[in-house]
């Protein structure tokens, strides 16, 4: 199979969700295997989120300037490529769409015997070399744990035939994580999808040819959705791979069945996480081990919403590791419809997931798939990939091979490569931040459904949703997840900067500059955690904490006998939880609200709920730019040396219910406040909407007092840029 097919994440609710299959030899190689199941990857003791590393942020230093500013497109090429006819007119191509990474899948999408993998590194080294001389990088798709064989439901196959029986994952039932054709699209008929365990030996046969590939001079290495696959199976693995592991880390049995009471099986949810972890962090370091030089961009479908409880893969658990991140496959609402038909909650749902990607890939950079349909709605879904700082990787929807629209390409990427100091090394300027609770998503209420988006019913004539018309995948019928989408829209709709702010390995510095932190619907912390909650709150920071029963899970989702946070909220479990209370504690205050205001303004915009919600933030962190206008137009605010840099995209177009795709231009005034002794020396603005080229335009300001205003026409999107000296 190398149609290079991907689909994303809607995968298990209809369609798609990775590119094939990994490449796999016959048999075991020799010696791979030296240690006792389970050993090699066993955590201390009583590991928690909280347990994550948590160490300084991963220096500059660990990946370079081209994977900072990366402008990526597939490239595929055929095994039989020849380097001028086929492998160089591809890059050529590219290059004149200002690409300035190309993505390679190519042939490792299938079960190879180890001669045919090394025929195709050579291939490999020959395509890296022509585009390394055109000066563009190479990054190299590689599935990391299914293993496709094509015509394997009658023929040979790696399950049948293979090692699969034996590294397969498995149910909680015992079944094996394997099926033929159809169930997914990028399983063609005939052919035999097996997913196997991380645990199994099949780990260091994946470690040896990545690094093989590694020798051939790639830039990066791309591994796809180290993930327990759930189209077939729910819950896996439960393989004797999988349960040696989970007994050597937290000394107990797999679970027999999922249930949500049993503190064993919530154990085993969150082990999940760590275990995959685990597995990418052996991946970046097998290829640096051969090139020192060589990063890891781990391509991630698992977004903030539920999906990362569901298989496991929870991203912001690298968000510490140095020479790994992660390609965030962004999906959007219809395969064959892009985002032409979305809601603004569908659209603040989608700037969720854009943020939440920047955030949990924390210093580092932050790739992230940019999907389209048409060349309108694909341009505005990349000007919200650039407004969360993540670096666009634009494909047609649902296949990875296509670009939505090449001049929209081009221009698009000629915009990023002009202003990409402004776009991707400036410095964010909120000083609110969300906080995205691993935890709670996995254990407060748990519910069917994965909470993508808002809107469940596609309109009429749109095939292919994301949900199959099923309500309970919404959002708004999960507790945590509502709350903190809700929070999210009210920033959003409000015009103020935010930030989120993941909570595995969090720590003090993770908090440090903001003046207010929501916490919505917090229930699940570790200790370690509360306490650096505690400390940001004595320490002078504004929490604001949402739900009627705040902190009163710890990380495995048991019952605590006292609230983590009793002290700073001001009451305990004996006493009757007040509808609201504002606490001070040390030199900061914590805000309580029981009713969750976010899920409701998520389900109703109404404004006095999102004014009750955002009245912390409006007291403590007023913000140091507001706009006038449209509350659908998404400000992002960033500072980089003296420019304070104003991205605004425009979702006007957009009501609370699905319409017809079109952009509506409209005007808004940006103000910002000029500090004492300071004045306003420059203003620009730049877009890539019009056909006047990527450079910056001078604006037109005026001041009053301490305030400087800029009125902007905003089609799609713009960036300002105001110089203060």
């Amino acid at each position: 199979m190398n149609e290079g097919r991907r689909l994303s994440r809607r995968s298990l609710l209809r369609s798609g969700l990775g590119a094939g299959g990994l490449a796999v030899a016959t048999s075991l190689l020799p010696g791979l295997w030296e240690r006792p199941p389970g050993a090699a990857w066993a955590a201390p003791a009583g590991a928690t989120p909280a347990a994550v590393p948590a160490g300084p942020p991963a220096p500059a230093a660990a990946f370079p300037d081209w994977a900072r500013f990366a402008r990526i497109a597939d490239g595929t090429f055929d095994d039989d490529a020849d380097p001028a006819r086929d492998m160089k007119p591809v890059i050529d191509k590219l290059k004149a769409q200002n690409v300035s990474v190309i993505e390679v899948d190519t042939i490792l999408s299938n079960w190879l015997p180890d001669k045919q993998f090394s025929t195709h590194m050579a291939q490999m080294k020959r395509f890296s070399d022509l585009a390394h001389a055109a000066g563009i990088r190479v990054i190299v798709y590689y599935p990391s744990l299914e293993v496709i064989s094509v015509g394997g439901e009658k023929g040979k196959s790696f399950y049948k035939n293979g090692d699969g029986k034996n590294w397969v994952q498995r149910g909680l039932d015992g079944k094996p994580n394997v099926f033929y054709g159809s169930l997914v699209v990028w399983v063609d008929p005939g052919d035999e999808s097996c997913w196997v365990s991380p645990n199994s030996p099949w780990r260091d046969h994946y470690l040896t040819r990545i690094k093989a590939l590694a020798g051939t001079g790639v830039d990066a290495i791309w591994p796809d959705v180290p993930i327990y696959f759930d189209g077939a199976l729910s819950w896996c693995d439960a393989s004797t791979w999988a349960a040696d592991a989970f007994r050597a880390d937290t000394g107990l049995a797999l679970p027999k069945k999922v249930d949500w009471t049993n503190a064993g099986f919530r154990r085993y949810v969150e082990w999940r996480h760590h275990n995959l972890n685990r597995f990418q962090l052996d991946i970046a370091a097998a290829g640096r081990s051969v090139n020192p030089d060589l990063v890891t961009f781990v391509e991630t479908v698992t977004m903030d919403y539920k999906y990362a409880t569901t298989v496991g893969l929870d991203g912001a658990y690298l968000r510490r590791a140095e020479g790994v991140s992660h390609v965030w496959e962004v999906d959007i609402l219809g395969n064959y419809d892009g985002m032409r038909h979305a809601t603004v909650s569908d659209w603040t749902c989608l700037i969720s997931m854009y943020k939440y990607a920047r955030a949990a890939s924390g210093t580092k950079p932050a790739w992230a798939f940019s999907y389209g349909w048409k060349a309108d709605d694909a341009s505005l879904v990349m000007a919200e990939t650039l407004a969360a700082g993540c670096n666009p990787y634009e494909v047609k929807s649902p296949f990875k091979t296509d670009s939505t629209d090449t001049a929209m390409r081009t221009r698009m990427y000629g915009f990023v490569a002009a202003h990409q100091e402004e776009l991707f090394a400036a410095a964010s300027g909120a000083t609110v931040g969300v906080y995205h609770s691993s935890s709670s998503r996995d254990f407060v209420s748990p519910v069917e459904g994965s909470g993508m988006y808002v809107n469940t019913k596609p309109p009429a004539g749109v095939k292919d949703w994301w949900s199959f018309d099923t309500p309970e995948e919404s959002c708004t019928k999960q507790q945590w997840l509502g709350e903190f989408r809700g929070t999210v829209k009210s920033l959003v709709l409000a015009h103020i900067p935010f930030n989120t702010v993941p909570s595995p390995g969090v720590s003090a510095d993770d908090l440090a500059g903001y003046r207010v932190l929501y916490l919505p619907n917090l229930q699940a912390v570790a200790d370690a955690e509360a306490d650096v909650l505690r400390s940001y709150v004595a320490g002078g920071g504004t929490v604001v904490l949402t739900g009627p029963a705040p902190t009163g899970l710890d990380e495995h989702g048991g019952t605590r006998a006292e609230y983590a946070l009793a002290d700073v909220l001001g009451f305990r479990k004996a006493d009757p939880v007040p509808a609201a209370k504002r606490n001070a504690f040390g030199q900061g205050t914590c805000w309580f609200i029981k009713d969750l205001l976010g899920l409701k303004y998520l389900t109703r915009t109404d404004q006095p709920t999102a004014d009750r919600l955002l009245e912390p933030a409006r007291t403590a962190a007023p913000p140091a730019v507001t706009l006038t206008g449209d509350p659908r137009i998404h400000l992002e605010l960033s500072r980089l040396g003296d420019a304070t840099i104003v991205q605004l995209v425009n979702f006007t177009a957009f009501g609370e219910t699905p319409a017809a795709f079109t952009t509506k231009p409209t005007t808004c005034t940006v103000t910002l406040t000029v500090p004492a002794g300071r004045q306003v020396r420059a203003a620009t603005v730049s877009s890539p909407d019009g056909s006047g080229g990527p450079g910056p335009k001078p604006v037109t300001w005026k001041t009053d007092g301490d305030k400087a205003s800029v009125e902007l026409t905003v089609s799609q999107y713009s960036l300002l840029n105001v110089t203060i000296n």
